[in-house]
């Protein structure tokens, strides 16, 4: 069994779970898993507020407490619902050294009294509130034996504040059923490739002497996270979380407009070679978003910034603002299709034939394109702790193949991505699936206009 890196959300976290430790552990599970880490009490705080934040009332947990003389003591928590309240159906105690691991099962057909920290009377995480100061929380662990388990734990507290307790950790236990132990696509998740990918985006010059930026088209249907990826790569470039007008059920005026936003390098700095084109949202039947018509005219440079989009009526050559012989500086040189992972098997097939209309007509103008996959994170748990995790899921790579049959291209042509949606700070890994698909549309638009000798 392969150790899994484990990372927080900010920068990466060395678990106190030594090797040797973590295959002794793996071997009480009666499949192969993978383990995540969640929690790290020296890193989020000896807390169990803290503690709680990382944990859910679905999945697989481990939780372990590691102790000043070499041995470790933890629990499992198994897969289920939480039923009479805070309570789980399937769990068990354990004993953890780099030689062995004792798997401790309970007795009784109880039920754990108090969700992640409290085990019978074998095992008790809280807090000591004496003594206690605003930054310094003592974390304590009580151990004994009891009618529920057969511990054979003599009885003890170990605390934090007197280093007998060195530390909690809380992992999640992902299922290798889900996550393959080697990933089909390769990317290394280091802060050296987010800083080498954004340095090749800010250095990037498009391929033509007549063009300073790629206008890049995006589509999709409404919710696909459109609007959200144009705030995501301002994020990025900006190093922070960034706040524009995003679309939502009720799709604003301005969302209805052909709105251009050129991508900034860094705050108040030069433009980079990239600006994504934002239009109408398409629909999914003949009477709502963006027709193919309409579409059609914005790709060939027909239709002007600000114009407002009217479903029934169509932009023609009678339309105030029509270029009736647009440069190559008002075309697009490459489309985004958005589809979101989680309704990739369900949209109707009226938005179906019209994507495939508009790809059809974007091959016929030599315009190449992709299709982003968004909300990956929403239908695989790993994923969702850590989107490293995203080449290695079978379900990202199923919903990607469905993608990639719904719009009918290559599934080379699918790139996962992760919009910054509830974040206030912008993460690595995150941050490089987003420069990727930026490097790969402006990859495919400089190979398309190298072979056009634009």
């Amino acid at each position: 069994m392969e150790r899994a890196d484990m990372a927080s959300t900010t920068s990466s976290i060395v678990s106190k779970l030594n090797l040797e430790m973590e295959r002794q552990l793996l071997q009480l599970f009666p499949g192969p898993v993978r383990l995540h880490l969640l929690f790290q009490a020296s890193t989020h705080g000896f807390s169990l507020h803290n503690l709680q934040g990382k944990f859910d009332n679905t999945g697989q947990f481990v939780i372990i407490v590691y102790l000043k003389r070499g041995e470790a003591r933890g629990a499992y928590l198994g897969r289920g619902n939480w039923i009479y309240g805070n309570k789980f159906q399937k769990w068990f105690l354990f004993n953890l050294t780099s030689k062995q691991a004792t798997s401790i099962p309970s007795e009784s057909e109880a039920e754990a009294d108090q969700g992640p920290w409290e085990y019978g009377n074998a095992m008790i995480l809280r807090e000591e509130h004496m003594n206690r100061t605003f930054f310094d929380v003592p974390f304590c662990v009580d151990f004994s034996s009891d009618e529920m388990y057969n511990t054979g734990w003599a009885e003890e507290s170990v605390n934090n504040r007197d280093g007998s307790l060195t530390e909690v950790e809380m992992f999640r236990v992902q299922d290798v059923g889900d996550v393959l132990l080697y990933p089909w696509r390769e990317m290394v998740w280091k802060e050296s490739t987010r800083e080498d990918l954004r340095e090749n985006f800010v250095s990037h010059k498009v391929m033509s002497d007549s063009l300073n930026s790629a206008r890049v088209l995006l589509l999709g249907p409404a919710g696909t996270g459109k609007s959200s990826f144009i705030n995501s790569i301002r994020s990025v470039m900006l190093k922070r979380i960034t706040h524009m007008s995003v679309s939502g059920a009720g799709a604003p005026d301005h969302l209805k407009k052909l709105k251009s936003i050129s991508i900034q390098a860094e705050i108040g700095g030069p433009a980079t070679s990239l600006t994504l084109c934002d239009v109408m949202a398409l629909g999914e039947d003949e009477a709502t978003g963006l027709s193919v018509s309409d579409a059609r005219a914005v790709i060939k440079g027909h239709v002007p910034e600000g114009y407002k989009f009217q479903p029934g009526t169509p932009f023609s050559s009678q339309s105030i603002g029509y270029r009736a012989e647009p440069g190559i500086k008002d075309k697009i040189h490459g489309g985004l299709f958005f589809l979101d992972a989680r309704k990739v098997t369900t949209y109707s097939d009226y938005l179906q034939e019209r994507m495939r209309i508009l790809q059809a007509e974007l091959h016929y103008l030599d315009v190449p394109q992709i299709v982003l996959l968004t909300h990956v994170d929403q239908v695989c748990h790993a994923v969702q702790e850590d989107v490293k995790y995203v080449y290695t899921s079978r379900t990202v790579k199923d919903k990607m193949q469905k993608a990639a049959e719904f719009v009918g291209i290559p599934v080379s042509f699918v790139l996962p991505v992760r919009n910054y949606a509830s974040e206030l700070s912008t993460n690595c890994n995150t941050d490089i699936l987003l420069l990727s698909a930026v490097h790969s549309i402006l990859q495919a638009v400089d190979d398309t206009l190298d072979d056009q000798g634009v």
